[in-house]
């Protein structure tokens, strides 16, 4: 209230040097009693739009526990893991990879990561769940496909092509299933503009509208 004062400056204390931030936040408390043998225990990678309004929605309307939920900078994963009843949040990947309650893996972040991330999902034996794409080059591809043969008994691996059960493409494979003629098939699609700036039009990371 003093009018002579211009400014107030607060200095707050670092804390101790070297200090390790801790990468997860439990909100609430679980052990393996809590789940039964055929509870869908769910991890989730990734916590941006599609993932928030979508994918999470979905999987919670079908009763699966979700566990943790990864996001890259903490804030959002934080948020979207309170508004949805998960036991955890963390920005620490590997958490869903080490997690053995955990028996169901969403991946939801950027392209280039997907393939990286479905190998490390099928070394641990975790059923996947992946938005397209399963990857942006041949030799990903060619990598899963190795590493998924190459297990006994495989979990299973689903790729979120939402498209095929669109209520139009259904009924498109119905009436065209009752020709046995070849068809040709002419589609336009009206995608939306994307800035050439945005992540998914760099062929690094996100591959491009093709891919």
């Amino acid at each position: 209230d003093d009018p002579e004062i211009l400014g107030i400056l607060i200095d707050y204390p670092s804390g101790q040097k070297g200090k390790k931030l801790e990468g997860s936040v439990v909100l609430k408390s679980s052990s393996a009693e809590t789940y039964k043998r055929s509870d869908v225990v769910v991890g989730f990678i990734g916590a941006g739009n599609y993932a928030s309004r979508t994918l999470i929605p979905a999987f919670k309307k079908s009763n699966s526990l979700m566990k943790v939920l990864i996001s890259d900078k903490g804030i959002s994963g934080h948020h979207h893991s309170k508004k949805n009843d998960f036991y955890e949040a963390s920005t620490v990947t590997d958490t869903v990879f080490d997690d053995p309650d955990i028996n169901t893996v969403v991946i939801a972040t950027r392209h280039n990561l997907h393939a990286q991330q479905v190998l490390l999902a099928l070394k641990n034996n975790k059923n996947i769940f992946v938005e397209k794409p399963l990857a942006i080059t041949i030799e990903e591809i060619e990598e899963i496909d190795r590493a998924y043969k190459n297990i006994e008994q495989p979990p299973r691996l689903m790729v979120g092509f939402n498209r095929r059960f669109s209520p139009y493409i259904v009924r498109m494979r119905e009436l065209l299933s009752k020709e046995n003629e070849p068809k040709s098939v002419i589609m336009t699609i009206n995608a939306g503009f994307i800035p050439k700036d945005h992540w998914t039009q760099d062929p690094h990371i996100g591959g491009g509208r093709i891919i």
